[in-house]
C-alpha cells in the first residue's frame, strides 16, 4: 500500500536515532498500551496482517506526528470499534476529548490463488527482481526495494502472506526469503559501497531475475 507509513529509504527524514541502550518502553503508559493490545488482538482473533493494515489507514498527519505505542493504540482501538465491541462516542467520553480512529479500509484482497504454497520457487544464491506495483491494500514488500534486483540469502519455509490475511483471505501460506540487495542498486548514487541489505519478501512478490 502506497502511504505514509512506508518511509523506508525515502529522503528528509534524517537518520534512525537509536538510542545505545533504549528501553522496552519509554514511559509506563506504553507498557499497558502494549499490553491492551495484546489482550484485543487476542481477543479478536485478528491477524498480523490486518492489524498492521489498521495503522497504514491512519491520518497521515496523525501517524507522522505520533511515537510507535500511539500507532498501536490507534490501530487496535480501530479494530476494536470496526467489530462493534465499543463506539466512536465511547472511545471520546473515556478520553475527554476526541479519540482519533483510523480511517476506514477502502484496499482490497489481491488475486492470488488462495491455496497453500508450499515448495519455494527459489534457492539461495539465485538472482530475483520484486515485482513492482501498487496495490490498494496492504502489502509488506517496501516501496523502496519494489522494481529492485537482490539475491536470496536464506530461505525460510511458508509463512502466511500478509497482503491476504490484512482482508478478510485468512491463512494463505507462501514461501518466505530473505533477500540482499546493495544499496547502489537501491538508491543509486546514494548508496554506500561494502554494505549490504537484507529484507524478508514473500515467493508472491518475486520473479526470477534473467
Amino acid at each position: 500500500m502506497d502511504g505514509v507509513h512506508d518511509v523506508g529509504g525515502l529522503e528528509g527524514f534524517g537518520p534512525v536515532d537509536a538510542p545505545p541502550s533504549e528501553p522496552v518502553f519509554a514511559e509506563q503508559w506504553e507498557r499497558g498500551a502494549f499490553r491492551v493490545a495484546m489482550a484485543a488482538l487476542g481477543g479478536l482473533q485478528s491477524p498480523g496482517g490486518r492489524f498492521r493494515h489498521s495503522i497504514e489507514r491512519m491520518d497521515p498527519a496523525h501517524y507522522l506526528a505520533s511515537s510507535y505505542y500511539e500507532h498501536w493504540l490507534t490501530g487496535v482501538s480501530t479494530l476494536v470499534v470496526e467489530a462493534g465491541l465499543t463506539t466512536q462516542a465511547e472511545l471520546d467520553d473515556r478520553a475527554g476529548g476526541h479519540f482519533p480512529l483510523s480511517r476506514p479500509d477502502r484496499g482490497t484482497r489481491p488475486t492470488v490463488p488462495l491455496t497453500d504454497r508450499i515448495e519455494p520457487r527459489f534457492g539461495v544464491g539465485d538472482r530475483v527482481r520484486v515485482r513492482e506495483w501498487h496495490p490498494p491494500g496492504h502489502t509488506r514488500a517496501p516501496r523502496y526495494v519494489q522494481g529492485k534486483r537482490g539475491v536470496v540469502t536464506r530461505c525460510d519455509g511458508a509463512s502466511n502472506l500478509p497482503d491476504v490475511e490484512a482482508h478478510g483471505g485468512g491463512g494463505v501460506r507462501d514461501p518466505l526469503y530473505s533477500v540482499r540487495f546493495t544499496p547502489r542498486e537501491l538508491w543509486g548514487e546514494g548508496g554506500t559501497d561494502g554494505a549490504t541489505v537484507n529484507v524478508d519478501l514473500w515467493d508472491w512478490y518475486l520473479e526470477a531475475d534473467e
